[in-house]
């Protein structure tokens, strides 16, 4: 493996030590590439980001992990010139919480390349800054309604950090990422790391759904004792949430779809402790998840107005 320290570049770090003596900070990772189910991860991240007076102490060379080809950056063209190109960038940032406790924040593309490489940068950061623990933020679709409380599926290097935290699946292969790899790096240096992998509706995958990324901060503030204000993030999830609604209510068969999936998801929860399973028996026979998500994808997609954004 070539040195993975010339991977990144420190910025003012030095110049301005990271929180208070004494103090050992998060680092929260959300980055772009993978699964993110309604927006969440990047809601989460523009919050943080909004709210955190961010400085940047190191990035990251992405001429090494990027693939351009893949995932082309925009460029504007205005008459007769090209104006501007929007540089994906991967960076380290310092934020402070609303009590001025400070947290690291690593958000841009997931590499396409060098995956160890990049992994052990990350870890050399993560000493080099004495950090606690490392948290991750995903969102993923699911066969579940608008309507019930928002779920969240919790994993970690040990499990008392994700104390309190019910396991929604017993064993599944999922295809790879640069977060979940990171965090199953670090505990095999038995450091502490975990994640939180919120659950959307999948009929708004497509859509910003502002209630996951809620959950998401919620979560990383019970687990980590960071305080992050929500007021803003809260009602636009309360506005997004009444939008779906009224929506849906144009049409019985939407309305119908819902209550198939509320009844699959109380089901579900009334036998979690014996079968981890969101397709668990239902009192009576249900369209499949996909069934409903395509329905419900289609009827939300005919009956958007106007410049509305469209919510599947």
């Amino acid at each position: 493996m070539l040195n993975p320290s010339e991977l990144y570049e420190l910025t003012d770090a030095e110049q301005a030590p990271l929180g208070q003596a004494g103090e050992r900070p998060v680092l929260v990772h959300a980055l772009t590439g993978f699964v993110d189910a309604g927006n969440a991860a990047r809601l989460a991240r523009e919050h943080l980001l909004s709210v955190g007076s961010p400085r940047t102490v190191a990035s990251f060379d992405l001429d090494q992990l990027y693939d351009y080809r893949g995932r082309r950056p925009a460029m504007l063209f205005v008459e007769d010139h090209w104006e501007h190109y929007e540089q994906p960038t991967l960076l380290l940032r310092a934020l402070r919480d609303a009590s001025g406790t400070e947290f690291l924040l690593l958000d841009g593309p997931e590499p396409d390349l060098q995956w160890e490489r990049f992994t052990a940068a990350v870890l050399e950061l993560i000493e080099r800054f004495d950090v606690r623990a490392t948290v991750g933020l995903t969102a993923i679709p699911m066969a579940v309604p608008h309507t019930r409380p928002t779920g969240v599926t919790a994993h970690g290097t040990n499990r008392d950090l994700i104390a309190g935290f019910e396991p929604w699946l017993q064993r599944v292969q999922v295809p790879g990422s640069v977060g979940n790899l990171l965090e199953y790096r670090i505990g095999q240096q038995h450091r502490d790391a975990f994640g939180f992998a919120v659950h959307v509706p999948h009929y708004v995958a497509q859509a910003e759904f502002p209630a996951a990324a809620e959950k998401l901060l919620a979560c990383l503030a019970d687990a980590t004792g960071l305080r992050v204000p929500m007021d803003e993030l809260h009602a636009s999830a309360d506005s997004v949430r009444a939008e779906i609604d009224v929506q849906i209510a144009q049409a019985d068969e939407a309305a119908s779809l819902v209550r198939a999936l509320e009844e699959q998801y109380d089901a579900f929860t009334r036998g979690r402790t014996a079968n981890n399973n969101l397709l668990a028996d239902s009192p009576a026979p249900l369209p499949t998840a996909d069934e409903i998500g395509a329905e419900l994808e289609r009827f939300l997609a005919e009956h958007t107005k106007g410049d509305e954004p469209p919510l599947g």
